[in-house]
């Protein structure tokens, strides 16, 4: 049964030089859940259209390469984005950095052009596949703090993150956590999934599930 409208687009961005490597793998199998949970879903390497790092726009034009089809044909009208990368000195690789990095040159200063970029950019659904030689949980934290902070920022939902752990091409799939299966269902549920960021204001029900059966009164504290 499929879990997600048609007509949401999720965009899975591969931040790995490597296409058989394990970050890739992560975004593959999230492209599977994804296709199959019913969401148009598309996969794209970063390096393929992003050659260059941010430069200083008072003095230098904007770089000649892909970025600018890449994040304004592919990213702004995705409804979500999964950003796939490995874990290099433990944070995001260069080319996912210069990701967002570059996005400053299409929504930076005034004008109805920024603007439409900036209004694009809000109310997404994020998450986050991260590939690892170390099994330490904490190499991905500072990765997951960053993407968490873009979310905070441009008012996304940080949906989840999945952490895999391998170096030889694919080694991924012997980690015995399951991070594919966990990146299938990650695409598969990734408009569907539960997501809560409570303020001191918010107003909330007492269970966190609606499946959860109400205690009655003898059993409640």
């Amino acid at each position: 049964m499929n879990s997600h409208h048609p007509e949401k687009r999720l965009l899975i961005l591969v931040g790995s030089p490597r296409r058989d490597g394990n970050s890739a793998a992560l975004g593959a199998a999230a492209l599977r859940g994804a296709e199959a949970a019913g969401a148009s879903a598309t996969l794209l390497f970063l390096d393929d259209y992003i050659q260059e790092f941010l430069p200083d726009l008072r003095r230098k034009p904007a770089p000649s390469d892909r970025y600018a089809e890449l994040f304004l044909e592919h990213f702004l009208p995705a409804d979500g984005a999964l950003i796939c990368t490995p874990i290099y000195w433990y944070g995001m690789s260069a080319q996912t950095k210069a990701f967002f990095d570059r996005s400053f040159g299409h929504y930076a200063g005034a004008g109805p052009e920024p603007e439409r970029v900036k209004a694009r950019m809000a109310g997404k659904r994020l998450g986050l596949a991260v590939a690892s030689e170390e099994t330490y949980p904490g190499a991905a934290l500072g990765i997951v703090h960053q993407v968490q902070e873009y979310a905070r920022y441009t008012h996304s939902d940080f949906v989840g993150y999945v952490h895999g752990v391998g170096n030889l091409r694919g080694e991924v799939e012997a980690d015995p956590w399951q991070p594919l299966e966990a990146a299938a269902r990650l695409g598969a549920d990734f408009f569907t999934r539960k997501y809560s960021d409570y303020r001191i204001e918010t107003p909330r029900a007492r269970n966190v599930w609606e499946s959860a059966e109400q205690p009655t009164a003898r059993e409640r504290p």
